[in-house]
């Protein structure tokens, strides 16, 4: 079957021609690159991607197929997908769809037939930047580039968090109760926790801190999630409140950011990023070199940090941008990166063990 033609136009004036995949669906959204070369339907349904669109700068997407296992959240939350070429089958024996299928199936935009590698350096020099992809075969570009200007990431949090609580028990005998703040969480993060004997109890992101602090938890862990930090105002008040309980506290990527901004320490948006599977980060307790999978376009700034209050932990080799932060009160640590990702392929996991570790001492439950 011939595919319609489509156009990727970006924010600078840039036009792609391609040819449409998934939903036929015009859309705006914020483009980024991905540089991992497997993963792709665990970044696409990493809720730390709304509002974006996903460019692959590996050239072949969509091999294996899809699978209901490896989702990391109950669906997509991409609002597009680039490819420079999208296998039509999947070659797996745990392949369950073709990856075309999956994205028509969530209205997921796409694009294929793009010079994927030529379209990330220019993000990369450039800095991301908004873009549309359309199918019409007339359009007025100076008006789409008013459109495409106007857009913004917001509302992100609110969008993909959880409305309810929700129990997940312990894998084998319970040792600890956790509280898990749903800011846009993956399954594997939850998972992680369950390996290590804790029930994981999971709120919405705008969970009042008092109603986590009476549920007589262990400790509290942030999770992930999109968009802007400093948009998240009310939820920096709770988290606030958490940081001063000082239950044993542990946050990953957004939650890494707004315990920083809860405790007087600044965040900025980065030129470009950091979304993969490689990136090298440096633990400076014990000199030690990591590989992490990451996703963030925002990073907390090393002088706004109070050192008073913290101290930075970890540091990205490539630029040295932070990427953890150990706090001065007991039991309080966060990484900008993904431990639960299994970069590795469990290289970073002695996070966990070490939030286990800092609940140990807490009260004991039945």
């Amino acid at each position: 079957m011939q595919k319609m033609k489509a156009t990727l136009i970006l924010e600078n004036g840039m036009t792609f021609a391609g040819r449409s995949i998934g939903s036929g669906e015009e859309r705006i959204c914020e483009m980024v690159f991905n540089t991992s070369m497997t993963g792709y339907q665990e970044i696409l349904t990493d809720p730390s991607y709304a509002g974006q669109g996903i460019v692959m700068s590996y050239p072949l997407i969509g091999n294996y197929g899809v699978n209901h296992e490896d989702n990391e959240s109950f669906r997509p939350w991409a609002e597009a997908f680039i490819v420079r070429h999208l296998a039509r089958r999947g070659s797996n024996f745990r392949c369950e769809d073709g990856l075309d299928s999956y994205l028509k199936q969530f209205n997921i935009t796409g694009i294929e037939g793009v010079d994927t590698r030529a379209l990330t350096r220019i993000l990369r020099s450039q800095g991301t930047m908004n873009g549309m992809i359309t199918c019409a075969e007339h359009f007025s570009v100076p008006e789409c580039l008013e459109r495409i200007r106007a857009y913004r990431v917001e509302g992100t949090v609110e969008r993909v968090t959880r409305r309810e609580a929700q129990v997940y028990p312990a894998a084998g005998e319970r040792r600890l109760r956790v509280a898990l703040m749903d800011y846009g969480v993956k399954e594997n993060m939850i998972r992680c926790l369950q390996n290590r004997g804790c029930e994981v109890t999971v709120f919405p992101a705008r969970t009042p801190a008092e109603a986590v602090l009476s549920g007589g938890f262990d400790g509290v862990m942030l999770s992930n999630g999109p968009g802007d930090p400093a948009d998240n105002v009310e939820i920096i008040t709770e988290v606030r409140k958490l940081y001063e309980s000082e239950l044993p506290l542990f946050a990953v990527c957004l939650g890494h950011q707004l315990l920083a901004l809860a405790t007087g320490a600044e965040t900025r948006k980065m030129r470009f990023g950091h979304r993969g599977g490689n990136h090298p980060v440096k633990d400076l307790e014990h000199g030690r070199a990591y590989i992490t999978s990451q996703n963030h376009g925002y990073v907390v700034t090393a002088e706004s940090v109070d050192p008073a209050v913290a101290e930075v932990s970890h540091i990205n080799v490539n630029e040295g941008s932070v990427e953890g932060l150990r706090y001065r009160r007991p039991n309080c640590f966060t990484v900008q990166f993904h431990p639960e990702a299994a970069p590795g392929p469990m290289d970073t996991e002695y996070l966990f063990d070490r939030f286990v570790d800092s609940m140990k001492g807490g009260r004991a439950h039945a």
